[in-house]
């Protein structure tokens, strides 16, 4: 029996009369940009996540781009961010010219080591940029403290952690702006691409809109040079359908992310990951020391394994630019020869995560 490592059909299937009537209000009304869906999103996500402003835009990449802009990210800054996660963290910062400077991660949480950042702070420095990587907040109250010390921007990357809280705080809710991502994927996904950013400032939630809808307050009007990058109502209205069951769908997550623990916690090879209460596992991410031998084996027995991230941001040719080499980020060039993510979203069978643990077992009992 094929497990897949993600199935989003599940879900969509379970909604789908919601999610058909949804749409269809939004094809019979024939408002496609920034209509009254997208308007009661942004209200009800700035609610859930505790922030008097929320703003849709067209991706998380976006969000990430739009939110560093908005807070006066421009050429000859430094951003410090991560080496460990997803490229769209990195470009953002580049794209408004900035410079990203990396600093170590954490090994047990794989998130932004805040003394390592603090080391990497220069006369140059104007934002810290960090990651809740997995689904797992950062320590915020550290990273917050270190921002304010410093007078520095603190945009957090949220892309895979709506609904993930950290003292009892929602990811997003902490920093100047809060960065988040509907990709399919995700704990909260649409049906393409789509993003939003939440944030308590009320100046740097107007400067998004400019931005996000071409640099203009007034119609044929453009005070900025901004971009296309609206969500638009029929993501919306998906995201809309799922936000009432995002809570659910989480403590699924979880009781995932429990079984396997229960079945993997006496294999001495492996080290599984944290699970303080605010993580919301959007991936099951494993430490394991012959790596891509048991993600061999996985795939061969057609159990869904990936592998996030396999060469850290400071080595990829894209930043070679940078002029980072191999050494210079020892925790997360570990990480990336040893971590293995596998199956994990609401609507994985008990069973399924029995085979897995079953394969895994199978592969350190030869």
């Amino acid at each position: 029996m094929a497990i897949p490592f993600f199935d989003i059909t599940r879900q969509n299937s379970a909604l789908r009369q919601e999610i058909d009537s949804a749409l269809a209000r939004v094809v019979d009304k024939g408002h496609f940009i920034l209509g009254e869906n997208v308007a009661a999103l942004e209200k009800e996500f700035a609610a859930y996540c505790g922030t008097k402003f929320a703003v849709g835009v067209a991706s998380g990449t976006d969000a990430l781009h739009l939110a560093l802009r908005a807070a006066g990210i421009q050429p000859g800054d430094e951003v410090i961010t991560s080496p460990f996660t997803f490229v769209a963290t990195a470009e953002a910062i580049k794209y408004c010219g900035a410079t990203p400077v990396f600093a170590d991660i954490e090994p047990n949480t794989f998130n932004i080591d805040p003394v390592q950042a603090a080391k990497k702070i220069t006369k140059k420095t104007r934002a810290i940029l960090p990651v809740h990587l997995y689904g797992l907040a950062c320590d915020m109250a550290k990273l917050s403290n270190l921002a304010k010390e410093h007078d520095l921007k603190l945009i957090e990357d949220c892309a895979q952690a709506s609904g993930a809280t950290f003292n009892g705080r929602q990811a997003g809710s902490f920093g100047d702006a809060g960065c988040f991502s509907f990709f399919p994927t995700k704990n909260l996904g649409c049906f393409g691409d789509g993003g939003l950013i939440t944030t308590n400032d009320e100046r740097l939630a107007e400067e998004v809109r400019v931005l996000r809808g071409h640099g203009s307050r007034k119609t044929y009007h453009y005070d900025l040079i901004g971009y296309n990058s609206r969500l638009d109502e029929l993501q919306a209205a998906v995201i809309r359908v799922k936000m009432p069951h995002l809570d659910h769908l989480i403590a699924s997550r979880r009781k995932k992310a429990a079984l396997y623990r229960q079945q993997l916690k006496d294999l001495k090879e492996i080290t599984l990951p944290p699970e303080p209460a605010g993580h919301t596992f959007n991936q099951y991410t494993l430490r394991v020391k012959d790596r891509d031998k048991l993600f061999e084996r996985l795939k061969a027995q057609q159990a869904g394994a990936m592998v996030y991230y396999p060469l850290s941001l400071h080595l990829q040719k894209a930043f070679a630019p940078l002029g980072h080499k191999p050494g210079d980020f020892p925790e997360s060039e570990m990480a990336q020869e040893e971590v293995i993510s596998l199956p994990i979203f609401p609507e994985l069978a008990d069973g399924e995560v029995d085979a897995v643990c079953q394969a895994i077992k199978g592969y350190f009992a030869r």
